[in-house]
């Protein structure tokens, strides 16, 4: 059961939102049975941090109304800090909670932005391109299996089973898609011989070595069987795919997933990943004469008036939705051509970045030690620190500043990674295949200033040209 710091939902606001979901009378938190304890946050489960509660609220493929997004910013103002944060997973999460949980809960729940069943709240990890049904290369449209999945991880009781982090990623072969988050389970259309299909993977990223592959129409069915079979295999301090493939091997796992569907073996496809910024500024979707328009939250904050400013251009110019991106930004889908230009001086008037070419739309960063107690470095003021110096010697990086090894930040490896070791010192590391972590150490205890330094040094050396 969770304890108080894991958030206390009070009886009303569960009551209106699931007329027959179990409640204490004694205590007011929700039974077991319904929601298990975490230090992970939901909708449902609001986590205690240094500057108050923490409330994720889950997007179903990273979309949200501009309805919506107007009610997430009134929450914001009315029980919380006013912080809204982009996460990596394409979610946001709301910052600064106070002692009162109950009314945010029930105006997000309203919205429809919650789960349809309360235990069903921590397995809604399921990420999509943010150019899903919208991107000019993409080979199937994801979003109704990806409405199919979630429904059946909410719906079905055993799937409750799986770990709050245990997550599931849909490619549908689009230019925009994060490829280098590790999921448990990865599904990638591709073609082959005029045959579209989806490799798969476990415990990896697209651009992995496939596991195999299934016919189009078998997507849901991979799920399911992927999801069944881990439950039925996995011991219950084995929450992750890698955690049972490190115990089992690959084709023992695959052969128990081909007694259930008819599985091809497929192990010379990988999918490539495009480096470009195509998250940021604007870009031609498949149907012609519209664009989408991406920008870059500072280090992925929102405050209520960006959130509710870039949701007003979406009803305005968009199709009245927002999506949000593994790179912590959001898109406006569906805006003219000609209103693209107008768009974009809104968004920078409201503070966000829709230029690539700007230092902070390569930076991330951490909360750091003002909002949370393990971390040992304020490392959003560093990452500010550190745009404006590369800024001045005129580098865009992809850096990733972060307060401890958790890296809660960002979930793939950066090219450059700053792993506090005090305020404002940081150890500096280069990505590396052949280094597990953050990549080779490079330097220790480096200032901002020092690391901005050996930055441009190192692109201007030859030996890096």
């Amino acid at each position: 059961m969770p304890s108080n710091k894991a958030g206390i939902i009070p009886r009303l606001c569960l009551r209106s939102a699931f007329p027959s979901f179990p409640v204490s009378p004694l205590n007011e938190r929700p039974m077991s049975s319904a929601l298990r304890p975490s230090a992970c946050p939901g909708l449902l489960r609001i986590v205690q941090a240094l500057d108050g509660g923490i409330c994720r609220i889950k997007l179903n493929g990273g979309s949200i109304t501009a309805v919506q997004a107007d009610i997430v910013a009134s929450a914001a103002e009315r029980f919380a800090s006013g912080v809204i944060e982009a996460t990596n997973r394409a979610n946001l999460q709301i910052r600064g909670i106070g002692s009162t949980h109950g009314p945010l809960i029930d105006s997000l729940m309203a919205s429809g932005l919650g789960p349809t069943t309360a235990a069903g709240d921590d397995v809604r990890n399921l990420m999509l391109s943010p150019g899903a049904g919208i991107d000019r290369t993409m080979l199937f449209d994801t979003r109704p299996l990806a409405e199919r999945i979630l429904d059946t991880l909410q719906g079905n009781a055993r799937f409750h089973d799986l770990s709050a982090k245990f997550a599931v990623q849909l490619d549908g072969g689009e230019s925009l898609a994060m490829l280098e988050h590790p999921h448990d389970l990865w599904l990638s259309a591709f073609e082959q011989d005029g045959e579209k299909r989806w490799a798969f993977g476990l415990a990896g990223c697209p651009t992995d070595t496939s596991a195999g592959s299934v016919a189009l129409n078998d997507g849901h069915a991979l799920v399911v069987a992927v999801l069944d079979m881990f439950l039925e295999v996995a011991r219950p301090e084995q929450t992750r795919m890698r955690h049972l493939l490190a115990e089992h091997s690959r084709e023992i796992l695959l052969n128990r997933l081909a007694e259930r569907l008819s599985i091809q073996a497929m192990t010379d496809w990988r999918r490539t990943l495009d480096s470009r910024p195509l998250h940021i500024g604007a870009h031609p979707q498949a149907e012609a004469g519209v664009v989408y328009v991406g920008a870059v939250p500072p280090l992925g904050r929102l405050d209520p008036v960006m959130l509710r400013g870039a949701a007003q251009l979406a009803a305005r110019f968009g199709d009245g939705t927002l999506r949000f991106t593994p790179w912590q930004s959001l898109l406006l889908p569906t805006v003219r051509n000609e209103d693209a230009a107008e768009v974009i001086r809104s968004l920078e008037r409201m503070g966000l970045f829709c230029d690539p070419d700007q230092s902070l739309t390569r930076m991330i960063a951490c909360t750091g030690s003002s909002g949370c107690s393990k971390s040992l470095a304020e490392t959003k003021g560093d990452a500010l620190q550190m745009a404006a110096l590369l800024k001045r010697h005129g580098q865009v990086l992809n850096v990733h500043l972060s307060g401890c090894s958790r890296s809660c930040a960002a979930a793939h490896i950066a090219p450059v990674t700053l792993l506090a070791v005090a305020p404002g010192h940081y150890d500096l590391y280069f990505r590396d295949a052949a280094q597990p972590g953050f990549g080779a150490l490079h330097a220790r205890h480096l200032t901002i200033e020092a690391v901005a330094a050996l930055l441009d040094a190192r692109s201007r050396s030859p030996l890096d040209a």
